[in-house]
């Protein structure tokens, strides 16, 4: 059909009818009364179709309309190509090839819609499928591509941490005993909150082990001692302990000798495992030594294996001294430089138990002359106080010596707490010597500042809340027995009470809130910052 309208006035309509719901078809009867309004003269000669093209151009005018909408085009000519029935077909078609596929498990999605496709009819061929379809076929396949680029199941295995042997589960601990080298009886009547950590009868141990020096011939002389010292409790404290630990590794390693038809990275790691298993049958290993020994195997995985095995030797026993002098000798002496800053002239610090770094503050404080005093606060059943104590006095120093239940009458005097640390946890957690939470939290309570000195290298990523889910029991004789007090040893013969209890716990968990500051080797840092240590140090730095 032709209409004859002016060309302002009907490119204007032709604006206005194309954004209306339907499309071009507007009303013809505005037209002809807009067109009857229009002078003669200004007339232009425009043919509508049903299909337009994408640009519509007016020659006399001037006016053009672009209309670039390439996606609504083509689903508006697939739309007049194909039916509705035709379409729905097609779906069902797809669809029942897809069910095919996954069925057979041979075929594709992508292969079998195209099977299903070419089953269609005539005016099928011709014809694409719709865009929505093509959405959906790409989405599976992105989904099947994204599935395949997933770490097979053995590896994200390996990189969820091994659980902790539970010691409640009677399998578990059954299996343990068959491959333990020191013989152990578990205690009788344990703490029921307490059942999943390892108790044991002591004064039956450290016989049996000493009867079989000679009988356990995988295991080195050097390791087989610290062992026992261990067990013994002749070496205590975190920093002796990793220290002894490690070179008693340094001697095992120097008299090790591949064996034929093994590698040496391989082999020594196994045999490193072997003598950390030995260590924790003694007694369980703190975090800090559990640091150590995950530093150890690293630089043995990394050795080149173009290296001699004495070259190899030479280069972890040379690992194994710069750890130590970096991540605990020189990391004390940077504590200590950073602690002698806190304390000044006339102030009254008091301390808790025996801590190797904080007796360098103290003794480092005192040669630069500055005046203060030191409460010294002890509890049973080990009294290590005692031992710090003497050698404080020993120096010069002026103390004074109770015991915690005495804390809450001196701390009214005191000025600031020092504290030492077995190691600190990514939450902030202060992980000590039972007590530690106590002096922290009352001195907390009468506005102390509680400073706790601690190396880097104690750091862990583990986060802990509570001091029952990890920790470490020990001889429950010790806390029901006063050794050369014999009139005050009231619970003598009360072993075999079914109904006596005894609970001698050797850590316990202070919470970040009653923490000022904590010293490392990497300055004076909150609480709140222990993760970043953790996380900018942990593998590369941290760990050299």
């Amino acid at each position: 059909m032709m209409w004859r309208f002016g060309g302002l006035w009907g490119g204007v309509l032709l604006l206005l009818s194309s954004s209306l719901p339907g499309g071009l078809g507007f009303d013809i009867a505005a037209v002809k009364s807009a067109a009857s309004s229009v002078p003669a003269s200004g007339l232009t000669t425009v043919s509508v179709v049903n299909n337009l093209p994408i640009g519509i151009s007016e020659k006399g005018g001037g006016v053009a309309v672009e209309m670039q909408n390439d996606q609504s085009t083509r689903s508006k000519s697939l739309k007049e190509k194909t039916t509705k029935a035709e379409r729905r077909a097609l779906q069902e078609a797809q669809r029942a090839a897809k069910a095919a596929a996954k069925a057979e498990g041979g075929k594709t999605p992508a292969a079998a819609s195209g099977a299903a496709a070419s089953v269609n009819t005539k005016s099928t061929k011709s014809v694409k499928p719709p865009p929505s379809q093509k959405n959906d076929s790409a989405t599976v396949a992105a989904s099947e591509k994204k599935g395949g680029d997933r770490p097979p199941e053995k590896d994200r295995k390996k990189e969820v941490p091994q659980p902790r042997m539970q010691y409640d589960d009677k399998s578990r601990v059954e299996k343990a005993k068959r491959r333990a080298v020191v013989k152990q009886t578990e205690a009788r009547n344990r703490v029921e909150l307490f059942r999943h950590l390892p108790q044991y009868e002591r004064g039956t141990q450290l016989p049996e082990l000493e009867s079989k020096f000679f009988e356990l011939d995988p295991m080195h002389p050097a390791v087989y001692k610290v062992g026992l010292q261990y067990l013994s409790g002749d070496i205590y404290g975190g920093n002796a302990r990793c220290i002894a630990m490690l070179q008693a590794f340094q001697e095992a390693i120097k008299d090790y000798s591949t064996p034929p038809e093994k590698t040496l990275t391989r082999d020594l790691t196994a045999k490193i495992g072997s003598y950390v298993s030995f260590l924790i049958e003694c007694r369980p290993l703190s975090i800090s030594m559990g640091n150590a020994i995950r530093f150890l195997k690293n630089r043995i995985a990394k050795l080149p294996l173009s290296l001699s095995e004495s070259e190899a030797k030479t280069n972890l026993h040379s690992d194994i001294d710069r750890f130590i002098n970096e991540k605990i000798i020189i990391a004390d002496k940077v504590i200590v430089k950073h602690a002698v800053t806190k304390i000044s002239d006339g102030d009254v610090l008091l301390i808790y138990g025996s801590s190797s770094a904080v007796e360098m503050v103290l003794l480092h404080a005192h040669e630069l002359g500055k005046q203060f005093r030191v409460v010294v606060v002890d509890s049973r059943p080990k009294l290590e106080g005692q031992q710090l104590l003497r050698r404080l006095v020993g120096k010069g120093i002026n103390c004074t010596y109770t015991h915690i239940n005495a804390i809450s009458y001196i701390m009214h005097e005191v000025t600031r707490v020092f504290l030492g640390a077995s190691s600190v946890l990514s939450n902030g957690t202060v992980y000590s010597r039972v007590g530690t939470a106590c002096v922290a939290m009352v001195a907390h309570s009468f506005h102390v500042p509680v400073l706790v000195c601690c190396e880097a290298y104690k750091f862990h990523e583990r986060v802990q809340l509570d001091s029952i889910c990890s920790n470490e029991l020990g001889d429950p004789d010790v806390i029901s027995k006063v050794h050369g007090r014999e009139d005050i040893n009231f619970l003598d013969g009360s072993d075999n009470s079914a109904i006596l209890q005894l609970l001698n716990l050797i850590y316990d968990a202070t919470p970040s809130d009653y923490v000022s500051m904590i010293i490392t080797d990497y300055g004076m840092v909150p609480p709140t910052s222990v993760p970043v240590i953790v996380r900018e140090y942990r593998r590369e730095h941290l760990w050299i």
